[in-house]
């Protein structure tokens, strides 16, 4: 089974700020745009950003591995090596994390690296990696 580029859509408040954030800091490419909306290339995946008047204002969390983990989050899966140079370039950037790159669940099924970011209109980002794909769905 070859896996197709997902589409994501989410709210922000800021047009400009987050055409800044996505191209700029995670290095997305920007697709078609209108007054209202930014389609970028996130890792082969086209994600859309639509301006939002009123967005939420509190973020929910879950306990994962004894951190506070957005209950509300997307992101992409990434192989070991691009997920640690995502990692270095975004602490070379000064981007505060939610929760800092690190090996989640060590030694454990479903050992991962993780992190969480948010965008500039708050939604939350978690990039992640495994050794193995096979692993990404072990129990």
């Amino acid at each position: 089974m070859s896996i197709r580029p997902f589409h994501v859509a989410f709210p922000v408040r800021d047009l400009t700020a987050t055409r800044h954030f996505y191209e700029t800091v995670l290095g997305c490419t920007v697709g078609r745009t209108a007054d209202r909306w930014i389609d970028f290339n996130l890792f082969g995946h086209q994600i859309t950003a639509h301006l939002y008047d009123d967005a939420a204002s509190e973020t929910p969390t879950n306990q994962v591995d004894g951190k506070s983990v957005p209950v509300q989050h997307w992101g992409v899966i990434l192989e070991m090596s691009a997920w640690e140079k995502l990692a270095a370039d975004l602490q070379s950037q000064g981007i505060e994390f939610v929760i800092e790159p690190y090996i989640r669940f060590k030694g454990e099924v479903g050992e991962q690296a993780t992190m969480f970011l948010l965008d500039p209109s708050g939604n939350a980002l978690e990039f992640k990696a495994f050794q193995h794909d096979e692993a990404i769905f072990a129990t």
